[in-house]
């Protein structure tokens, strides 16, 4: 179970190391201007819809105040729960349930 996390985590970075390696082209300019892609067809306060995300199937919100960081922004790699962070970071994922991790 420890070598299939590793190897999930591994293949995660590359997958975040290469950019627009498995996302669509709708999700990488929702990305790209720092947002977020919601299932919902309207965004939660304090988000604006911005287009869409996952080839037209989820919005792409983005957020109209603060001046937040993304997780890359700030040295992060963004990881799904099931992954164990050795450190957690301050900074936003484009995924909901995701968190920002240092190291994994």
């Amino acid at each position: 179970m420890k070598l299939f996390s590793c190897l999930m985590a591994l293949l995660l970075f590359i997958l975040q190391a290469v950019p627009g390696l498995s996302m669509a082209k709708d999700t990488l300019r929702c990305v790209g201007y720092h947002g977020f892609c919601f299932h919902s067809k309207s965004c939660p306060e304090p988000f604006a819809a911005f287009g869409t995300c996952s080839r037209r199937q989820k919005t792409c919100c983005i957020d109209t105040t603060s001046n937040f960081h993304t997780c890359q922004d700030e040295g992060g790699h963004c990881v799904p729960p099931e992954i164990k962070c050795l450190q957690e970071q301050v900074g936003l994922c484009p995924h909901r349930e995701w968190k920002c991790c240092t190291e994994v």
